[in-house]
Parts: structure tokens; C-alpha cells; sequence
């Protein structure tokens, strides 16, 4: 027997209690005839103490021990003189009376404690060793948490979780895919799969009205700190469903997540939102309204008075930032250089300070009674801060937007243990590619527009808004869906919009347009980015502390040197040659 508990185990209840101990050595401190070792586990630490005049031996041993040497020992518990609040084993310590060497260590590229001396890079060199470490031990149960309480829910509520393949057909919507070169049919490629929709789409065909997988999905992109080339969704689809029934159901998920996980009863609906409105309040589509600081269209009142930035601007708006007066003006410029940056790309902001009297950066060109008029129209009161950008519509917004995210990080208003979700519903079916004068599906192809719209798909595309939904928390969007399409000719139509010859539907898609000629019943679903959601429910937004092997912003694998080259002979079995 290597242990008789784990290192997280042992309270003041077991003193006088004879134990075996496994685990690794997290720190040693050599004291006058004593030593004391912190035994660490997954489950967490206990102190052992070597005696020299009591166990002389094993005293001896425990002088050879370094960092994560891995050791039994078998002691007796005892009453720890000094005790340790922050430890749930602080109360007692193990006097060890026998010692196994289980294995040796080198001494570790970085420390594993709860903060490590370890850059990123080098802790995903070295990530099984990273993994030993408490924080992400606690993100992995976290995970593993989630993952246990999203199939109980469904579960409970008749999904059935069912596989689909991972080597399916390419596609050309989407992101690229990744493919794999078929031996047995040179020549020919699977693709491994950005989301399993078709295959959820037929088994609503197949009658299997409640669909769940806990699946592994592959995307070959750029890559961000919460995006992987490959990811794991929550996905998921019911027949014989309308949108309503889609958003109570998951909504319902999403509330026992917050209960279970992070003990937040959430009673009231989630607020919902249309795209529109979010585009026009937030400049975003997945708003973060765990604080205010909206965004406000002066357009009226800033044209025409001579100023030609906001004369032949398309739109002029903006942000209040309360008791934002006091800013130096060193803090504006920073501001303005945030939104001057590249990934904004406007030209400045405007700024007014709402102080008796007002003050702003174009007071020759307004009055204080122009600037008053501002102050009132964005509900700003004494002692705000009023921030402008005047540029062409979408670009105006999406620039606020940004910048209210930044100022709500700056100013703390984003408590990450904080939780506000909500709804984005009602998005454009489609857009138009301005470069290539194409529509592309803003979903997917397989999405459904409105009902009442339809009629609408041949005059005028661009007004149709789509039968979609997006789930929002704490400005990520976790989850995604739609009523789909279920009969062939409003997906030939579809097809023909994105731009599709009947030939090239029929090659890439007829398989799913057979089946709705077979009894397709009305269905709907969502995925849910398991990956963003556990870091957000853990208080963070970079995934890769709740994957256990993630890749780097390059999409590679530092700890297996992956992607690698193949030798010569496997290209030559694949039919790819010498490439």
C-alpha cells in the first residue's frame, strides 16, 4: 500500500494516528537535528518531520531528498507546534519513522508552488511539471466539474450524448479546415470537424430529439489567449422546437452552472438584447453590463457649428466616465493613444470635463452652453468625464466599445467573480464581403432566417435577420445557436445567396439536403465554448490555465515539439511525395 490518505487529508482528529504518505517533496528546511519536508499531492500538503535522535536512519534519507522527489513515508501524526491557518492540514504534522526514495528528481526548471518563478513559455516546455502546481490542479477539477454538472443537467432533461465523427468531408464555409491525407484512397482528404452541425442536423432527422456532446472541435486560425486550433464545445440541438424553448432550456444550464459552480442563484430571467440595440448601446455584440457607461449619439448636437472632425464625420458619440473630471491630462492622452492604436484605428477622442466652469479639448469651436447641451443629453452629471469619437458609424461604435472595456478593467468595474449574462438575439442572417461583393452567412449556412422575413431573401438579403442567438457573460460570448433550416428548398436557397452553384451545393451539402426530403422535423441548437466558459467561471479569460496541454499563440506544442516534420516514407504511403 503506498498510502493510507493523501496529503490534504489529515486533521486534528487523526492525531496519534499511524499513516502512509505518498507525494512529491515541495520544500525541505534543515534545522538542528530535525528536518521539515512539505509532502504535496493533488489533494494538498502535509509537513513531515525527521528526528535525528529518534529515527537516526531515516533522518539520514531525508538529507538526500531534493525538490519533487517522489516519497513514501510512514509516520505517526502528531500536534504541530507551529500551526499553519492557510493550510487545511496546518493543525498536525507526520513524524516520519520510514522513508522510500520512489524516484529521484532533477531540480525543477521553475518553482512549483502555488506562484512560480516560471515564465509561460518555458512552464509549456515543461507543462506536465506546471501541471503539479495547485492553481492549475483547482482549474482542471474546475473543469472537470463543469463537465460532470452539464451532463447531469441534460441528462435530467432527456438529452442523450451522442458521438459524431471526427474524419468527415472539407468544407469551404467557416474557418480552414484541418486535413488529413487518406492512405487507403490517394489523393483524398478528410477534414477533422470545426463543429459536428451536419451530423447533429441529422440526428433530429433520425428522430433523436435531444442531442448532447462534450466534443473536440478543430479550427485552423489565428490564434488569440482564449482560442485553440483545437477546442472543446458543449453542443448540443432538440427538434420540434421554436427559439423560446432553445433559450429557456439552455438559460436553465447556464443557472444551474452558476449555482453548482460558483454557489450564485440567479432567479430572474436573463436580460435580453437584440444585435441592433447591443451595436448601438455597447458598440459590441457581446456587451458587458456588469457596469453602465453606455454609449450615447450626439450627432445633432455636435454638427454643423464648424468643427470639420465632427462635420464630416458620420457619427459623432460617446462615453460618460463618472467622476472622470479628476483625470490628469497625461491619463487622456494614454486614452487617446489606446484608441489611435491599429487594432481601433480612429484618429483621437474629444474630451469634456463636466467641472463649473465645463471644460473640453475643442472649446474654441463650442459654446459652454453648447457643451452643456452635451453634458445633459448623456445624463452626465458634475465632476464626469465626457469622451467623444466622431467617425464613420461602425467603426465610431466598435471604438467605444473598446474603449468603454478598457476603462471598465482600468477603473475595476469588471469584478471577474462578478456574473451578468444575457441574450443577443436577432442578428443579420447575412453580410456582404465588400472585396469579393459575395454574402457570407454571419452564423452558418444552415441558420434560419426569421419566418417573417423570408419573404425578404430575394429583394432585400442584407435586411434579413437571422432565427439566432448568442449567450453573453461578462462581455465573452460562451454560447451560440439557431434555428436551423429544415427543408430543402429555403437551403437551396440559402446556398444559392452564399454565392453556391446548385453543382457545388449538391457536392458539398446533398447528403443533408436528401435527408430533409425525408421527414426533417423542426430543430434547433447551441454550442457553448466549454473552454471560455470554465475560465470565466473560474475568474479568468485566457483558457489556457483550464486545458491541460494547450498550444502557444503560434498553435504550437512547446512539450512535443508539435507540429513536426514526417521522414520521407510516410509522405510517399499518403501519396504527398517529397513536399
Amino acid at each position: 500500500m503506498y498510502r493510507s490518505h493523501n496529503c490534504g487529508e489529515l486533521r486534528g482528529e487523526h492525531i496519534g494516528n499511524e499513516v502512509t504518505l505518498s507525494g512529491w517533496v515541495q520544500r525541505s528546511r534543515v534545522m538542528s537535528g530535525q528536518i521539515f519536508i512539505d509532502l504535496r499531492d493533488r489533494y494538498g500538503i502535509t509537513q513531515l518531520s525527521f528526528i535525528d535522535n529518534e529515527h537516526p536512519d531515516v533522518f539520514a534519507n531525508a538529507k538526500k531528498l531534493g525538490r519533487e522527489f517522489v516519497v513514501q513515508i510512514t509516520g505517526k501524526v502528531v500536534e504541530r507546534q507551529s500551526k499553519n491557518p492557510n493550510l487545511p492540514t496546518g493543525d498536525v504534522e507526520v513524524v516520519a519513522e520510514a522513508l522510500t526514495i520512489l524516484n529521484s528528481s532533477k531540480t525543477p526548471p521553475f518553482t512549483i508552488e502555488q506562484d512560480t518563478d516560471g515564465g509561460e513559455e518555458l512552464r509549456m516546455t515543461y507543462r506536465y511539471l506546471d501541471l503539479r502546481r495547485a492553481p492549475l490542479q483547482q482549474a482542471l477539477k474546475l473543469r472537470h466539474n463543469v463537465s460532470m454538472e452539464v451532463r447531469n443537467y441534460l441528462s435530467e432533461q432527456d438529452f442523450l450524448e451522442i458521438e459524431t465523427p471526427y474524419l468527415i468531408k472539407s468544407t469551404p464555409e467557416g474557418a480552414r479546415d484541418f486535413v488529413v491525407p487518406s492512405r487507403m484512397h490517394p489523393g483524398h482528404f478528410y477534414a477533422l470537424p470545426q463543429s459536428p452541425q451536419t451530423f447533429k442536423q441529422l440526428l433530429m432527422v433520425s428522430g433523436y430529439d435531444k442531442y448532447f456532446q462534450i466534443v473536440r472541435c478543430f479550427r485552423d486560425e489565428d490564434l488569440r489567449a482564449d482560442r485553440q486550433p483545437e477546442f472543446t464545445q458543449i453542443d448540443c440541438e432538440m427538434a420540434f422546437v421554436e427559439q423560446e424553448d432553445v433559450l429557456n432550456t439552455f438559460e436553465g444550464l447556464t443557472k444551474a452552472l452558476l449555482k453548482k459552480i460558483v454557489n450564485i442563484d440567479m432567479q430572474k430571467p436573463f436580460p435580453r438584447i437584440t444585435y441592433a440595440d447591443a451595436m448601438e448601446t455597447y458598440g459590441i455584440d457581446k456587451p458587458d453590463i456588469r457596469f453602465d457607461m453606455t454609449l450615447t449619439d450626439i450627432t445633432h448636437l455636435a454638427q454643423n457649428k464648424g468643427f470639420q472632425v465632427f462635420d464630416q464625420a458620420e457619427y459623432v458619440g460617446g462615453i460618460v466616465v463618472k467622476d472622470g473630471a479628476s483625470m490628469s491630462r497625461k491619463e487622456i492622452d494614454k486614452l487617446i493613444n489606446f484608441v489611435k492604436r491599429p487594432q481601433i484605428g480612429v484618429k483621437g477622442l474629444v474630451w469634456v470635463k463636466c467641472n463649473d466652469p465645463i471644460k473640453s479639448s475643442v472649446d474654441k469651436f463650442f459654446t459652454a452652453e453648447q457643451l452643456n447641451q452635451w453634458k445633459n443629453e448623456m445624463n452626465a452629471t458634475s465632476g464626469d468625464l465626457i469622451l467623444l469619437i466622431a467617425d464613420e458609424g461602425y467603426r465610431a461604435r466598435k471604438a467605444l466599445g473598446e474603449l468603454r472595456l478598457h476603462l471598465g478593467n482600468m477603473l475595476g468595474l469588471r469584478n471577474p467573480m462578478e456574473f451578468a449574462p444575457l441574450w443577443v438575439v436577432d442578428f443579420p442572417l447575412l453580410e456582404k464581403d465588400d472585396e469579393s461583393d459575395r454574402w457570407h452567412a454571419m452564423h452558418h449556412p444552415f441558420t434560419s432566417p426569421k419566418p417573417e422575413d423570408i419573404a425578404l431573401l430575394k429583394s432585400d438579403p442584407g435586411s434579413v435577420r437571422a432565427n439566432a442567438y448568442d449567450l453573453v457573460l461578462n462581455g465573452n460570448e460562451i454560447g451560440g445557436g439557431s434555428i436551423r433550416i429544415h427543408n430543402r428548398e429555403l437551403q437551396s436557397t440559402m446556398f444559392e445567396l452564399l454565392g453556391f452553384s446548385k453543382e457545388d451545393a449538391e457536392a458539398q451539402f446533398g447528403f443533408l439536403m436528401q435527408a430533409f426530403e425525408y421527414g426533417a422535423p423542426p430543430h434547433g441548437g447551441i454550442a457553448f465554448g466549454l473552454d471560455r466558459l470554465v475560465a470565466i467561471l473560474g475568474g479568468q479569460e485566457n483558457i489556457r490555465n483550464f486545458i491541460a496541454f494547450p498550444k502557444n499563440n503560434a498553435g504550437r506544442d512547446l512539450m512535443i515539439e508539435s507540429p513536426s516534420t514526417i521522414d520521407a516514407e510516410q509522405l510517399e504511403e499518403l501519396g504527398l511525395g517529397l513536399v
